[in-house]
């Protein structure tokens, strides 16, 4: 998939963008492993852009696993969220460009994230705010690492969201075989079970990406879990 962004950088450059991100606690296992499903993401299906980032129907999307934020960086940039001046100033005392992003100094950042298993939580309060207000059209989209499903916030959020019938809330989990605790079923099966409609799929595959994430899902909350190459390999 070759798709190209509106600012003329397709997908290709981002590992040129990536590279421009120097110094050390890169997390550049954490940072690859996003790449294809940020890009999928920002390039076809999320519907919010520089231009829109305070429109209240914009769809919302909340990095959880915010270790390693390159990749999600070199999107931002690539979408014309961020200047690309600002990637070579990555994790300096003076960048807005921290280890985590911060919603306050990242332009398009929905979320500050830290400590891990957050995301999905907040991704919940978040899509009950919005149907509360009305606002049915707005999708909210979580990316999650597989070992952030470890936390007891996500084992709640997971249960909680899918008999509220959260439609709008979509979680892609990155399995990059990190968790510590094997899941019988799989990911997968641990959504389903608490009602979500779920799918996995290889995670570099842009074509499969998209596939499942446009499914249509009525009355269920989504998740699709993105596998990728081990962390360790």
């Amino acid at each position: 998939m070759t798709s190209t962004a509106e600012q003329g950088y397709a997908y290709g450059d981002l590992p040129r963008l990536m590279g421009l991100m120097t110094g050390d606690e890169k997390h550049g296992p954490a940072a690859t492993s996003t790449l294809d499903a940020l890009w999928v993401l920002y390039d076809r299906v999320l519907r919010v852009g520089p231009e829109r980032m305070d429109d209240p129907e914009r769809d919302r999307f909340l990095l959880s696993k915010g270790h390693g934020p390159m990749a999600y960086y070199a999107v931002l940039a690539a979408r014309g969220f961020l200047p690309v001046a600002w990637l070579p100033g990555f994790g300096s005392y003076d960048s807005p460009l921290g280890h985590h992003p911060d919603r306050l100094l990242v332009p398009g950042a929905e979320i500050g994230s830290g400590s891990l298993g957050h995301g999905l939580p907040i991704a919940v309060g978040m899509a009950l705010g919005l149907r509360a207000q009305g606002l049915d059209e707005p999708r909210v989209w979580v990316l999650t690492g597989d070992a952030e499903l470890d936390e007891g916030s996500n084992h709640e959020a997971i249960a909680y969201a899918g008999p509220a019938g959260l439609e709008r809330l979509h979680t892609v989990v990155i399995d990059n075989s990190s968790a510590s605790h094997a899941r019988p079923g799989g990911i997968a099966a641990r959504f389903v079970a608490a009602g979500w409609s779920a799918t996995t799929v290889d995670g570099r595959d842009h074509e499969a990406l998209y596939d499942a994430f446009t499914a249509p899902h009525p009355g269920r909350p989504r998740v699709v879990v993105a596998q990728v190459e081990p962390k360790n390999a």
